[in-house]
């Protein structure tokens, strides 16, 4: 069968045989794991993953790739659910999931927040995205990536850049450079929200005007007492804090 990639999926299929090893050999899958990979596309991870597995599940929105992949993998070792990995329940496959994929680029950032809900029953990820996507991912304060990604990704995973990947490894191949990342949630946060949805309140309005102060960005919550309280320079931007900083003003506006 000729797939051809469709755009509103955000479709582009990995083929150069090198980087695929490479991707099998840093997820280093165990027989017994329970793995989900998502949108598997033409099956250029699908194939050497179910070579090393008892089981793999996959999460395909693509009617036209399920057809083909019921033809092309008439065994029993995978499991095939058309759905969209944005409403995808993780957590009704079991405990302790490991996810792979190759993310449409177009949908990355929206798949990874959908991940952070169901973390609780993921031990690791590892991700092929959008270059600038991983950077923003893993980047470090007072860097031109860190923002909002930045921070809320950093507050639940310890995340490692694993390696660059050209566009010519994907047919069609994309404008921009890929890269791959493992994403591995802390079993011990070293910072906790005592209310995470005000935690993402002020993470969103510290980035909500990347070139204002502190003191503009967050005159709606804070003052200029509570500044002085958390010890923290008014006259920063947000791209000057650590995780640890913004979760500290979460805490104080609580109590």
């Amino acid at each position: 069968m000729k797939h051809i990639a469709k755009k509103r999926f955000g479709q582009n299929f990995l083929t150069d045989q090198g980087v695929i090893s490479s991707l099998v050999e840093a997820i280093l899958p165990k027989s017994d794991d329970l793995m989900v990979e998502i949108g598997p596309g033409l099956g250029a991870l699908t194939k050497p993953l179910l070579q090393k597995l008892n089981r793999l599940h996959v999460v395909e929105v693509d009617r036209d790739i399920i057809r083909w992949m019921q033809n092309e993998y008439k065994n029993n070792s995978i499991t095939i659910h058309n759905s969209d990995a944005l409403k995808f329940d993780f957590s009704s496959l079991g405990e302790r999931i490991r996810v792979v994929g190759n993310l449409p680029y177009n949908i990355s950032t929206p798949i990874l927040f959908h991940l952070l809900d169901n973390l609780k029953v993921i031990i690791d990820m590892h991700f092929m995205l959008q270059k600038e996507v991983v950077e923003r991912m893993v980047a470090a304060p007072s860097t031109p990536a860190y923002g909002r990604l930045s921070v809320m990704l950093q507050y639940r995973l310890q995340m490692e850049y694993l390696f660059t990947v050209p566009p010519e490894a994907f047919d069609p191949a994309p404008k921009v450079e890929s890269a791959f990342v493992r994403c591995v949630p802390y079993t011990t946060q070293p910072f906790i929200a005592k209310d995470e949805a005000l935690f993402a309140q002020v993470v969103t309005a510290a980035f909500g005007q990347r070139r204002k102060t502190l003191r503009n960005t967050l005159k709606d919550l804070l003052n200029d007492d509570g500044f002085a309280a958390l010890k923290i320079d008014s006259r920063l931007r947000a791209e000057n804090l650590a995780v640890a900083d913004f979760v500290a003003i979460a805490n104080y506006l609580r109590t």
